[in-house]
């Protein structure tokens, strides 16, 4: 039995007001999905950008594959995103809007073994609003002790 991958980006959700979800498939090598199931990946600094009508994730970093010698993979290359023509079509245009950017939010490998990228149209947070939410987890923090 597979044991399950999840790797976030909680970084996005205090950074970002998550606007709509979609989920990709991504183009792998053979040493990155690999490296992927070990779970050693990171997308905390990912991000998505459209290069001639498809959209690519570039900045993500997965780790090199321990057993394959000269035959690795590059640790922070573009990697293609799979998505439907009409998926691709909303996100071109919510992306041309001021203050929109398309943000990768989990990685995952679905019940075929297939990774995953969940990515979301996503708004930049101002300082306050940092803030405001930083204040909404003490005080459910402080509501979850007190029942306790």
């Amino acid at each position: 039995m597979q044991k399950k991958i999840e790797i976030k980006n909680k970084k996005a959700y205090f950074e970002y007001f998550l606007e709509e979800k979609f989920t990709a498939g991504i183009i792998l090598t053979g040493t990155e999905i690999k490296s992927i199931r070990e779970g050693k990946a990171s997308i905390t600094e990912a991000y998505c950008a459209f290069q001639n009508g498809e959209l690519f994730v570039k900045n993500m970093h997965i780790a090199e594959y321990k057993y394959a010698a000269e035959n690795n993979h590059e640790l922070r290359r573009e990697r293609k995103l799979l998505l439907n023509a009409r998926e691709i079509k909303k996100l071109i245009n919510r992306t041309k809007e001021k203050g929109f950017a398309i943000i990768p939010i989990l990685l995952f490998l679905n019940e075929k073994g297939f990774a995953k990228l969940e990515i979301a149209i996503a708004k930049g947070k101002k300082l306050y609003d940092k803030r405001d939410t930083i204040k909404q987890k003490d005080v459910t923090r402080d509501l979850e002790r007190q029942r306790i």
